[in-house]
């Protein structure tokens, strides 16, 4: 069965798609067929792994608003990491998909027919909680909630998962919480330390044993659009990534 995960924190700055990139190619290093889509204008995740596209019909948004057949890139030869890129004429889709009945589900119904050919599906959200957002939590099986390791890490959680409990109530009565994954972690900052405590006090068995580390080579990759595992594979950030993907595929493939 193909897993359907998002990945989502309105919070902005909190390695959300650094791990949507580097943990899709985790997971396809160690022969997962992955697709990673691209749902934030900002398109990161696509220029991260060296896609720029020009043309908006050859995007997602092409794909979600005019019926595009989806246009799919496979960025590094060596991976079965394939790509539904993006560009900021993304934006637009919120005000195209709002005159649509049933706006909040059209992406869950346009990837029905992708499910077949991949073992894991990655989306990665916008940093907010409007319609794009919405579309990736009602058309994905579980949620992944990278967390990161400051002061304010809980600001924002409460709402994310009222969301998160209300698009299982009225939309996608599937939808579960996979996973916390503590990001930007610095050993050598005892806040970090009493952070990363904190949050496993207050949410126990959610939380992801695997911390994501600060790391130089974590913050050089995209600009070489390459993730951290080909990048630079023996570096404290692709091994975190390896270990994180070691982590989900030891337990149920969605599972919560």
């Amino acid at each position: 069965m193909t897993c359907v995960m998002a990945i989502a924190n309105q919070k902005g700055g909190v390695g959300k798609t650094t791990t949507a990139i580097n943990l899709g190619a985790a997971l396809a290093a160690k022969g997962e067929r992955v697709l990673l889509v691209d749902c934030d204008a900002q398109g990161n995740a696509s220029s991260g792994l060296g896609v720029r596209v020009v043309d908006a019909e050859a995007t997602l948004y092409g794909f979600l608003c005019h019926d595009v057949p989806p246009p799919l890139h496979r960025p590094v030869d060596s991976l079965p990491l394939w790509l539904l890129p993006s560009n900021p004429t993304l934006a637009a889709a919120e005000w195209e998909l709002a005159a649509q009945s049933g706006a909040e589900t059209v992406l869950a119904h346009k990837m029905d027919g992708l499910w077949q050919d991949f073992d894991a599906i990655i989306l990665d959200c916008p940093p907010s909680l409007g319609l794009l957002t919405v579309n990736s939590l009602c058309a994905a099986q579980s949620v992944l909630i990278p967390l990161q390791c400051e002061y304010f890490a809980m600001e924002g959680l409460t709402l994310l998962l009222e969301t998160i409990r209300k698009i299982k109530m009225r939309w996608n009565p599937h939808l579960r919480i996979r996973g916390i994954v503590l990001t930007m972690f610095d050993r050598r900052n005892n806040l970090c330390h009493q952070v990363a405590m904190e949050v496993r006090q207050h949410l126990g068995g959610r939380v992801f044993k695997t911390m994501i580390p600060r790391n130089v080579r974590l913050s050089e990759c995209p600009s070489h659009g390459l993730p951290i595992t080909v990048y630079d594979r023996n570096s404290a950030g692709a091994r975190a990534y390896m270990a994180l993907a070691d982590e989900l595929l030891e337990t149920e493939r969605c599972g919560g």
